[in-house]
């Protein structure tokens, strides 16, 4: 989620196990009827309290994790979406905290690698448009 006459967007904070807050990029699961643009923007307004749009793909990332002693596998499709509206909140109970982040900050607060590979991706689809 890009702000993007404020150049910065939208990150979420989870706890990890140990407790520790890790930024990540607004995500979630695609419902029944759902393309992967409208989870994406109905995520992000849960998550995050921000109204967006879908502006351009970004990627797929795959990964496996684990929840109630099982492995789990999970495909996220990332966009870039423009800030429409809204209010930042963290009232999402997987949500530990939301913040508006600098573009230039972006790569080094996330906490995931292919994450940060997508905001490279972002920051050159945002440089094209400019």
């Amino acid at each position: 989620m890009v702000d993007h006459r404020r150049q910065r967007a939208a990150l979420i904070g989870r706890l990890d196990r140990r407790g520790r807050l890790l930024w990540s990029l607004p995500k979630g699961h695609i419902e029944a009827g759902e393309t992967p643009e409208q989870a994406a923007v109905r995520e992000v307004e849960e998550e995050t309290g921000i109204i967006g749009r879908v502006v351009a793909p970004l990627g797929t990332i795959d990964f496996w994790f684990v929840a109630e002693d099982r492995r789990v596998h999970k495909t996220v499709h990332h966009f870039l979406l423009r800030a429409l509206g809204g209010e930042l909140c963290d009232d999402d109970v997987e949500v530990a905290e939301v913040a508006w982040v600098p573009l230039a900050e972006l790569e080094s607060r996330l906490a995931y690698a292919d994450e940060r590979r997508l905001i490279r991706r972002a920051t050159e689809l945002l440089l094209d448009s400019a």
